[in-house]
């Protein structure tokens, strides 16, 4: 809201959005309330948010991203935060917040450290399996997705390991920005609700980390209930297991793209968050991000969750 009194104040033309997927969210919702009068919280939808639609245009945007991970150059959508209520929720949905340019650079990435790396790439590879598995999935979504998960399985353990390899960055900028267009065609599940809702109370949780810590419990619940293991098989495939033959094979292959990421051993305990809590998250999930459980291909009752959160606890 200060960047946004102060675009006014300048009267600035358009808004430059140079750096990761906090910047460039942050500078969707600079963009939106320059031109549009309020709080942002009175257009955000979920929650307690109003959800009013945006009356005005917002300032025109350059998506400049020095990460690869959240897919936010290409899309419409931020994640806003507000901390007086423990609220993480998208914000946006309107075409004219998506950016008028994207520059996807990965020589800007270079300097990226490895764990952070990692964590960058996971969310855009789960960005892409989530809209797979998703009920809103399409010939589209099908496509870009596919290609994301097998640039980013096959070269994101290279970058973690060699920040300096222009191809593997490229590969897995490459991976990012597909997986961008996968949720715009599609839409991701409520593994990105429950997550949210897990680094809405501890904010040092990066959200790739998070999503690490839930996926192999995630994923693990739906194959056991027998959802599109045809598509668990395919992505196994896509990511190098080319002998998959049953959906528990995208587990191992998840499992050893984590290790070989080194982070198959992150806690959640490290980030503060307790056994008592998981309960509290599962609810809050649903109520401001709910909207996502609806592409779950199958039902995820808050027992459901919170078993997944307990069975991914350490």
């Amino acid at each position: 809201m200060k960047a946004a009194a102060f675009a006014q104040d300048k009267g600035c033309d358009f808004v430059v959005m140079l750096g990761g997927g906090s910047v460039m969210d942050a500078g969707k919702a600079v963009a939106a309330m320059a031109t549009n009068e309020g709080d942002l919280w009175d257009y955000v939808n979920g929650g307690t948010g109003k959800g009013k639609p945006l009356a005005k245009a917002p300032l025109p945007t350059v998506a400049v991203t020095t990460t690869a991970g959240t897919g936010s150059e290409v899309d419409a959508w931020g994640v806003v935060s507000n901390p007086e209520t423990n609220e993480k929720i998208g914000f946006g949905g309107d075409d004219r917040l998506f950016p008028t340019l994207s520059i996807v650079d990965p020589e800007l990435m270079l300097t990226v450290p490895p764990a952070y790396t990692a964590y960058q790439g996971f969310d855009a590879f789960f960005h892409s399996t989530e809209v797979y598995i998703g009920n809103f999935s399409n010939e589209f979504s099908d496509m870009v997705a596919e290609k994301a998960i097998e640039s980013v399985a096959k070269y994101l353990p290279v970058a973690v390991k060699d920040g300096k390899n222009l191809e593997a960055r490229s590969k897995v900028a490459l991976g990012n920005t597909l997986s961008g267009y996968a949720m715009v065609y599609g839409c991701t599940t409520s593994e990105h609700s429950i997550e949210h809702a897990m680094s809405a109370y501890h904010h040092n949780l990066p959200h790739g980390a998070g999503l690490i810590m839930i996926s192999l419990a995630f994923y693990e619940h739906f194959i056991k209930k027998g959802a599109c293991p045809e598509r668990f098989v395919k992505m196994a495939k896509l990511m190098g297991k080319e002998d998959a033959e049953k959906a528990e094979d995208f587990l191992k292959a998840l499992k050893k793209l984590q290790y070989d990421c080194g982070v198959a051993d992150l806690k959640m305990s490290d980030y503060g968050i307790k056994k008592e809590e998981l309960e509290k998250i599962a609810v809050n999930a649903r109520e401001t991000m709910g909207g996502l459980f609806a592409s779950d291909p199958l039902p995820l009752t808050d027992a459901d969750v919170v078993e997944i959160l307990k069975n991914s606890y350490k």
